[in-house]
Order: structure tokens, then C-alpha cells, then sequence
């Protein structure tokens, strides 16, 4: 949920636009506030000993929705094709779940720290990435 969060919020502060398109919807407030909302419920939720890994099958559909929305509002805030747009985001948000699983994991080991440290840090990582990435357009 950080990717589309991050596009809503890149889209209030007008680093790019998404007016008289199909994603118009992500130019309000309410889109806004409502993937905040998510984002910060799943950096929470990922913190949690219960909570499935994101290589599982409901974390890696809502990765594709997600990361394809993201991107189709990337490349149509570039005036870029909103279709490669979603195929890259999707691949992306597939990719960023497993390749981040598998540094993750190897962090916690190779550096001996709780599995905790490092998911702040890949949080981190994740959101000042992804503002940096959108405030280029």
C-alpha cells in the first residue's frame, strides 16, 4: 500500500498529474487519506507475528493490483502509456515482494538483529524511495 500512497500524495503536491484520465479518481482528498490509511495499516500489520508473507498469494494479488495502479498513474502523470504503465508497476510490485523477502531475511541473518530492525528499515527504504522516484516526473 506504500506505492499507492505515495502516488496520491505526489499527485496532491502536483509533482505530476492524473486530471481528465481514467485515474482522475486519485486526484482527491479522499484517495488520499484512504491509502494513507492502508499504507500505515500495513506497515503496522507487517510488524505482526501472524501476518502471511508477502509471497503468498493474497499479498502477492493485491502487489499486482497495487503496483499496477501505481505505475499506470506514474506513466500517465509522464503522458507516457497508461497499459505499459500498469504491466510495469504489476511486474514490479511482484518483484519488489520476493526480491525484498529474500533481503530481508538474509539482513536479519547476516547482521543478527531482529527481524523488526530491518523491516523498519525496509519500510524506510520503501517510502523515501518511492517519494524520490515520484517527485522526478
Amino acid at each position: 500500500m506504500t506505492a499507492p500512497a505515495v502516488v496520491t500524495w505526489a499527485i496532491y503536491w502536483r509533482w505530476f498529474s492524473v486530471r481528465h484520465t481514467a485515474l482522475s479518481f486519485l486526484d482527491s482528498n479522499v484517495a488520499m487519506y484512504v491509502f494513507t490509511a492502508l499504507a500505515i495499516g500495513e506497515l503496522v500489520a507487517d510488524k505482526l507475528p501472524k501476518t502471511p508473507n508477502r509471497t503468498a498469494p493474497i499479498g502477492l494479488i493485491a502487489r499486482i493490483i497495487f503496483g499496477g495502479l501505481s505505475g499506470a498513474a506514474i506513466c500517465v502523470g509522464a503522458k507516457e502509456s497508461l497499459v505499459i504503465g500498469a504491466i510495469l508497476g504489476a511486474i514490479g510490485g511482484v518483484a519488489g515482494a520476493f526480491a525484498g523477502y529474500q533481503v530481508r531475511t538474509r539482513l536479519v541473518k547476516a547482521l543478527k538483529v531482529p527481524d523488526f530492525v530491518i523491516a523498519l528499515l525496509e519500510d524506510a527504504v520503501a517510502i523515501g524511495g518511492g517519494f524520490f522516484l515520484a517527485s522526478r516526473l
